[in-house]
């Protein structure tokens, strides 16, 4: 099995922590390391988070790097009312032991691009640490072979403003460096698909059934962070279960068609009451070369059968008869 390099840039957060199990449990991606950004919470407790997942895994052999404090340019607003003033559901999981968040994450970032050959970065937070990167060093970006972005929407409503998702709300200036300058196609993971994975209590109940046959306590560790998130999207949006974005990003890295979507240029508006939005163009109105793959189409089911399969060691065939059973389809 050929095993590419990924760099995981993300600001955890309850999904993110979500994406970076389903990451650790995937053989085909070798993590050279996790790199965080202040978004869903500041860096410094992301980093915590990070080393509270990579222990939950067993996975220490991982090194957690801190990025940036703040945006680029706007004032910082975290997401602790989502996700819990420690990002993890305030529910109580005790740091890690051993292992520590090191500095630099930024240089991290440049030096593993300089090194490696065809690098992967799943960047499912704000895109801060991205475009310092950038603004540093664009040749390093030359080994980049795939970047892969959880932020915007193209149709659908934001989930901070009418209009703009939160990672790139949090960063506007950030984003738009990014899409302007990286020089290659950003594959944008935004909420047209990710409001669609919903973990539902039947998904989650599903997962404590497997924690019984496999020893597990994969769905125990999850229902504990995630009960915040439960109760925020119920009183938010009334959604039974919890919209979990991030995890959609890395099962896209692992099986691309799982989604569909369209190549279009893409800017992220950085002023005014639309700040943060990402403005696609479909239509090739500008007609300028396009700059992003956009994700409109995501197969639910056969994602939520990666993510379990992934977690529990076992075949998708199995999962899948129960998920037939346990999801609703919209009609």
């Amino acid at each position: 099995m050929e095993r590419r390099t990924v760099i995981i840039d993300c600001d955890p957060g309850i999904d993110d922590s979500l994406a970076l199990m389903l990451a650790l449990a995937s053989p085909e991606l070798d993590v050279a390391g996790i790199t965080t950004v202040s978004g869903n919470v500041p860096s410094d407790q992301g980093g915590k988070n990070a080393l509270k997942i990579l222990e939950f895994m067993g996975r220490m052999d991982i090194p957690v790097y801190q990025g940036a404090k703040v945006p680029l340019k706007r004032e910082y607003i975290s997401a602790q009312d989502t996700h819990g003033e420690d990002g993890l559901g305030e529910a109580g999981i005790k740091e890690a032991e051993g292992g520590k968040v090191l500095p630099d994450g930024v240089e991290f970032i440049l030096d593993t691009l300089r090194r490696e050959k065809q690098v992967w970065i799943i960047a499912i937070g704000p895109l801060t640490n991205i475009a310092l990167a950038l603004e540093k060093d664009r040749d390093a970006f030359k080994t980049l072979e795939m970047f892969i972005s959880m932020g915007g929407s193209d149709k659908s409503h934001g989930n901070c403003s009418p209009v703009a998702e939160y990672n790139y709300w949090c960063d506007p200036d950030g984003a738009a460096f990014v899409y302007e300058n990286l020089g290659r196609p950003i594959h944008m993971v935004g909420l047209d698909v990710t409001r669609k994975i919903v973990l539902t209590p039947n998904i989650l109940e599903y997962m404590k059934v497997l924690d019984k046959e496999t020893g597990k306590r994969v769905g125990a560790f999850v229902e504990a962070i995630t009960r915040y998130y439960f109760d925020f999207h119920w009183a938010q949006e009334r959604v039974i279960g919890c919209v979990i974005n991030d995890p959609l990003a890395v099962a896209y890295s692992l099986k691309p068609g799982l989604c569909g979507g369209f190549a279009a240029y893409t800017a992220v508006e950085t002023e005014g009451i639309s700040k943060g939005q990402s403005v696609v163009d479909r239509m090739n109105i500008w007609g300028k070369t396009p700059n992003s793959y956009i994700l409109d189409q995501v197969d639910e089911a056969g994602f939520f059968a990666l993510f379990l399969s992934r977690l529990y060691g076992c075949e998708e065939e199995k999962i899948r008869p129960v998920l037939r059973q346990i999801m609703v389809s919209e009609s």
